[in-house]
């Protein structure tokens, strides 16, 4: 186990919490939005729009297998890369996955200043948010580990990670 993924819905902290975890541990973070986008040379939104999900989806793929291939890193995930159980095995097979949980509502809350989230820019953002929950809840239950953090600041997230997988990170830290 080299890595750290966070997983689950966009707006669920998975960036920030990232973030703060990867200085707190000094390991890297990375953000495979990021990397995609940088990748394509183009925005997610525009990726979705011009070449469509199921092209998203395969690349989000391809860049989750080169991340595997690496080590000491806090990768934040896109929120449907649970949808391909190849995905999820990748994660499985080369770290720790934490699922962040949130409300439809704290989700909204999070994420409706933002226009770059593709799958909200309908009419309904907060309808659209519980029908993907819905629809995503069967693949997010497959992560073993899961987190709440529709109350929680971006340090107290953090600090439930540092628990939680505390002895595992002893473990990475010391190259065993």
């Amino acid at each position: 186990m080299a890595n750290l993924y966070l997983l689950g819905f966009m707006g669920t902290g998975k960036t920030s919490v990232g973030r703060l975890l990867s200085q707190r541990l000094s390991w890297k973070f990375l953000d495979l939005d990021d990397l995609i986008e940088e990748r394509e040379g183009l925005k997610i939104a525009e990726i979705f729009s011009q070449k469509g999900e199921p092209y998203f989806r395969d690349l989000e793929t391809k860049i989750l297998k080169e991340v595997a291939q690496k080590s000491k890193l806090i990768v934040a995930c896109g929120g449907g890369v649970v949808l391909k159980e190849e995905n999820l095995s990748l994660i499985e097979n080369s770290g720790i996955g934490i699922c962040l949980e949130a409300s439809p509502e704290v989700i909204y809350e999070r994420t409706k200043k933002f226009t770059h989230r593709p799958l909200l820019n309908v009419v309904n953002p907060q309808g659209k948010i519980k029908e993907l929950l819905e629809k995503r809840a069967k693949f997010y239950a497959k992560v073993k580990y899961h987190i709440d953090t529709s109350n929680l600041t971006v340090e107290e997230a953090v600090e439930k990670i540092e628990k939680l997988v505390k002895e595992k990170l002893r473990v990475f830290r010391n190259g065993q």
